[in-house]
């Protein structure tokens, strides 16, 4: 079963795995007329028919135990808010409640726990009415860690994870409680989630549970999500297929990661939500967000032969992707290509002091002259997640008036293999670019949700050619300007 919550950031060391749920909001919405522009949108009137909300979870767990390090992942939802005004701040009058039953009986969740076969794993309260509008802004609130909790299963904290040998840690939260988890309309589909006149529509809240999971040099669990949304169905709202090996036919012996790709604004394939296959090589995305994906594959045997990724452009709900032939790399044997690299950051203070920020980091290739795409992380016992996230700090081994942070990452050494959707199955053949990495961070506030940091708060490093069985350094990524 699938499921889905969002991305992450996280401080070493560190876990980042690579798993998701999903908070479905079933909006069934009364014929009233709609207004709306770029930034706020204005709810009509109330309408004599009330129109209605629910929300449901669902999870695909790609991290439970005993393939991962978790046994459960309990977090309990106090409230669910929408605004149409995507810059509103704490408190601002324009959110709706969607779930107020909740923030007396707040519901304690297994994020890993057994979907149903529609992919939902619980309904969160009673329905609530809502007037049509774009919303551009959704807001998740969980208990704070003291909240007394009805049958919790967390040993007296609301929210916590169960590790694989029975443990039970808290999971420590940052304003999850108090000002909720933001999700701005850059992070939902189309920019808002638009509901019209009459429509009955339901909204899809994508956030990667294990990936934003992290463990800190203190031992404890911290929760850092960054949440997307956007309009699904409740059936007929899947992307699925199966990955083979190209030479025998057969499943892969090893860990196969299929990621979900849109573009961001400035055109680069960005991961949505990702998954592993199952022992027969299957894998399914549900629900999903109405739209077009690029479906991107990574993936290594336990025997050490490495695939070159596998790019399918195209994708769209209810697809499926037919039988996919990965690739071995040509120097398989030699195993994947590591890449090695630092950051830095520092403040705006005159001499520059250094600071702390958060920092979510990609692999990025050009998969033909059009289109760049993130190449998840090779999926293996060391890195279970298809994005790195990690943290500078105070070092000793950092450069004068910054603080600083270290990454080391294994990716396939070939060129992808690129193909455009079809039901028959893609045409795959191999890019002419031939295989090389830019390794792209974005800076957060640290404990902040996402919250950017830094100016600029995107940076790249230079072009890095993957040599199998090679460890390669990575330019330096210097961020500056930050809190």
């Amino acid at each position: 079963m699938r499921a889905r919550l969002s991305k992450s950031i996280f401080r070493k060391p560190s876990l980042f795995l690579a798993s998701s749920c999903s908070l479905l909001l079933a909006l069934v919405v009364a014929a009233v007329a709609v207004g709306c522009n770029s930034t706020v949108t204005t709810p009509a009137t109330a309408s004599s028919s009330p129109a209605s909300a629910s929300v449901m979870l669902s999870d695909p767990a790609t991290c439970m135990a005993p393939g991962g390090p978790f046994a459960h992942v309990y977090v309990t939802v106090t409230d669910v808010k929408a605004s149409v005004n995507g810059i509103a701040g704490d408190n601002d009058p324009s959110f709706v409640d969607l779930t107020p039953g909740l923030s007396t009986q707040p519901k304690q969740i297994d994020l890993l726990g057994q979907a149903n076969n529609q992919c939902f794993l619980a309904t969160l309260g009673s329905t609530q009415q809502l007037q049509p509008g774009n919303y551009q802004q959704i807001r998740i609130f969980l208990a704070n860690n003291s909240a007394t909790i009805a049958n919790n299963a967390c040993n007296g904290s609301a929210n916590c994870v169960v590790l694989g040998d029975g443990s039970i840690h808290a999971l420590q939260l940052s304003s999850e409680s108090t000002t909720g988890i933001k999700i701005p309309s850059g992070q939902i589909a189309s920019g808002g989630f638009n509901i019209a006149a009459g429509q009955t529509k339901d909204l899809d809240i994508d956030f990667n549970t294990c990936v934003s999971i992290v463990q800190e040099g203190n031992g404890q669990y911290r929760l850092k999500p960054v949440l997307h949304a956007g309009e699904v169905m409740t059936t007929s709202s899947s992307i699925n297929g199966t990955v083979v090996d190209g030479a025998t036919g057969n499943p892969i012996n090893g860990q196969v990661l299929v990621a979900l790709e849109q573009k961001d604004a400035s055109g680069t394939d960005r991961i949505f939500m990702n998954t592993l296959t199952n022992a027969t090589g299957g894998f399914v995305f549900c629900p999903l967000p109405t739209g077009t994906y690029d479906v991107v594959i990574v993936g290594a045997s336990t025997a050490g032969v490495v695939y070159a990724p596998t790019v399918i452009t195209g994708v769209s709900n209810g697809s499926t992707v037919s039988t996919v032939q990965l690739h071995a790399q040509p120097s398989a044997a030699a195993g994947p290509a590591t890449l090695q690299g630092t950051v830095t950051s520092q403040n705006t203070a005159t001499p520059a002091v250094a600071t702390g920020i958060d920092l979510q980091l990609s692999a990025l290739e050009s998969a033909s002259s059009s289109l760049i795409v993130t190449v998840p992380l090779l999926p293996n016992a060391s890195q279970s997640s298809a994005t790195l996230a990690i943290s500078t700090a105070s070092n000793t081994s950092c450069a004068s008036g910054t603080d600083c942070g270290s990454y080391s990452i294994m990716m396939p050494a070939a060129a992808p293999y690129v193909g455009t959707y079809a039901a028959s199955g893609a045409t795959l053949t191999q890019s002419t670019l031939g295989a090389a990495y830019t390794i792209d961070g974005v800076a957060f506030v640290p404990s902040s949700g996402g919250v950017s940091d830094c100016s600029p708060n995107e940076l790249k490093s230079t072009p890095v050619t993957p040599v199998a069985g090679t460890t390669l350094p990575v330019s330096t990524l210097a961020f500056t300007g930050c809190q």
